[in-house]
């Protein structure tokens, strides 16, 4: 993922953080929907098979987000050319109360990248984000970014390459698994944090999507759907 233009001078300056800037703004506008009390089994992130609720962050050329039809569902699609961008969407979560995170994901395609710790392998075919606000410094603010690795293996752990320790990267899937077919994650996001950031986190308050080949100056086709959080 490279450097965009949108977030400022302090953004261009640390390429990296644009990520955390686009999920941090989503913080502190009004449009932030709570949900602290587990009074329904689930929290929908992206079911509405709209995208009136998500916003759009461009760093670097713009990856094609729609919705769309596959075999008989609606489903989002990202289709980037040597493109990056995400698109995200506001919503704080008690994840002591609703500690899962439930989605389905597939990919056609694996990048030819290099090292992925490294700023030039900095590529995903999919990438599933949540974010942690810092406060009122944004720069305090931190993510965990799951990803769809192209040499990683599975299970790997790392941090951005881009942002350091802001943003820490685990690899769910790697250049091993199929293509072209639907592939199912639930993650115990509230164990997740508390392993990766060494301490014990309640709330994460956006939720991104990204599928980037700017780096790499690939091509990339991913879908992705039923994003929620449950509370088992």
């Amino acid at each position: 993922m490279g450097a965009g233009n949108s977030c400022g001078v302090v953004a261009q300056r640390v390429p990296g953080l644009l990520l955390l800037w686009m999920l941090y703004a989503a913080v502190f506008f009004p449009s932030i929907i709570y949900a602290n009390s587990p009074a329904n089994a689930t929290i929908p992130i992206l079911d509405e098979k709209v995208l009136s609720e998500w916003e759009e962050e461009r760093f670097n050329g713009k990856t094609s987000y729609k919705i769309v039809e596959l075999g008989g569902d609606q489903v989002l699609e990202a289709v980037s050319r040597a493109s990056a961008s995400g698109i995200y969407k506001r919503q704080t979560v008690n994840i002591k109360d609703y500690p899962y995170l439930n989605w389905r994901w597939r990919i056609d395609n694996i990048l030819d990248t290099g090292n992925e710790m490294e700023k030039s392998g900095d590529d995903y075919v999919a990438r599933v984000y949540l974010l942690i606000n810092g406060g009122l410094r944004f720069w305090n603010s931190r993510a965990i970014s799951y990803v769809w690795a192209n040499q990683s293996e599975a299970g790997s752990i790392w941090d951005n390459a881009y942002a350091g320790d802001s943003v820490i990267m685990l690899a769910l899937k790697s250049a091993k698994d199929p293509t072209g077919t639907w592939l199912h994650e639930k993650r115990n996001v509230y164990e997740d944090l508390k392993t990766v950031f060494g301490e014990e986190i309640a709330t994460v308050d956006a939720v991104a999507v990204m599928t980037d080949t700017d780096d790499s100056n690939s091509t990339a086709l991913t879908y992705y759907a039923d994003i929620f959080f449950s509370a088992e």
